[in-house]
């Protein structure tokens, strides 16, 4: 299976977090499968830590890259055809970063990891419990 982790579901895999259920932490971490991070999930994070709604003991410019490779999480890079694909999403979801994740998850046939239920009205592969 091929992962894309939604932003909280990335920060919470990184902290171990209960939040994340039992059996989703075991499919993340058995290596059969493939997790990714986005393009979009980093510059949430970024741009939510520079305006102070996040707070980490390093910046995310240090912490993130070191995290990501300690987890072995995949790279997966913003393309055109995912912002595109923007165009003709339903309005379901006015976050622009959770509609690009879910643009993304699309595009490159991915199940996104997150609990959010306006994901799930979409027309996209979720798991969350």
């Amino acid at each position: 299976m091929r992962f894309l982790l939604d932003t909280c579901a990335l920060l919470w895999y990184f902290e171990g977090s209960a939040k994340i259920p039992e059996a989703l932490r075991d499919a993340l971490t058995d290596p059969v499968n493939e997790i990714l991070a986005s393009d979009v999930s980093i510059q949430e994070i970024v741009l939510k830590y520079s305006l102070g709604k996040l707070v980490f003991p390093r910046r995310p410019s240090v912490l993130l890259p070191a995290l990501i490779e300690r987890h072995l999480i995949e790279h997966l890079p913003l393309s055109r055809d995912a912002i595109f694909l923007l165009e003709s999403l339903p309005a379901h979801h006015r976050d622009p970063f959770d509609r690009l994740l879910i643009a993304q998850a699309l595009v490159h046939g991915l199940q996104i990891v997150t609990p959010d239920p306006l994901i799930r009205q979409y027309d996209v592969a979720t798991v969350w419990d």
